[in-house]
């Protein structure tokens, strides 16, 4: 095989071998290295968790707290439908099944919160636009890979969980979860992209660059080769 033809072979086994990394990276994980969102718990009724409920009782804000929770999560299983490996819809779902106790109770708290706090009628009403917004504000783009990776973790976390204990996982989590909406970098200061892959500068191929012998002329040679 001439040194051209060798080259060329390369370049395509080379092609190959990229094409290979990205479908490895993809189905890992969405960072080279994991971002720092300062995980650290919260209590029930700090704002960080969600919209203000003047009045709440200590159980109302709880129930707060889980179905914050369960919005995010909710969110990402229709956000973050792009990478296979997270698996957000199965996982949310199980995860609903999982915890549908401690869930049914949350939205028994908070509807019997608005009823009193609005009337039987109104009640309802309000506690639909509290659900609403609470989905909207986990709402992201700029930084859907961060929120993705994170809810698709706690997805994960949560299934692990065993029933009836779902609120310790949310008091440890919230602060994450808000956390990841805020877009990050990646620690190697690129940007959050792992198919970023730098390669070595290739020759041209003109036939005026090669000699008879297939052998590449040294004005046509290229830095690094």
């Amino acid at each position: 095989m001439t040194m051209r033809g060798g080259l060329k072979a390369a370049m395509l086994t080379a092609a190959a071998v990229v094409g290979f990394s990205v479908s490895g990276s993809a189905s890992a994980q969405l960072y080279i290295t994991n971002p720092n969102l300062k995980p650290a718990p919260v209590e029930p009724g700090d704002p960080l968790v969600g919209l203000p409920m003047p009045g709440a009782t200590p159980a109302e804000y709880r129930a707060e707290l889980l179905w914050n929770l369960r919005a995010g999560l909710n969110v990402a299983a229709l956000q973050c439908q792009f990478s296979p490996f997270l698996r957000v819809v199965p996982n949310y779902n199980a995860f609903l099944a999982h915890h549908s106790e401690e869930l049914g109770n949350a939205y028994s708290a908070l509807t019997a919160y608005f009823k009193r706090r609005d009337g039987p009628a109104k009640g309802l009403t309000a506690f639909d636009s509290f659900s609403t917004q609470t989905y909207n504000n986990f709402s992201t783009l700029q930084a859907q890979l961060s929120f993705c990776q994170t809810a698709g973790d706690i997805l994960k976390s949560a299934l692990a969980t065993p029933k009836g204990q779902l609120l310790p996982l949310a008091l440890q989590r919230m602060r994450e979860l808000r956390n990841s909406l805020v877009p990050v970098l990646d620690a190697t200061g690129a940007p959050n992209n792992p198919y970023a892959i730098t390669l070595q500068p290739i020759p041209s191929m003109a036939d005026q660059c090669w000699d008879k012998n297939d052998q590449l002329k040294a004005a046509c040679a290229v830095a690094g080769s």
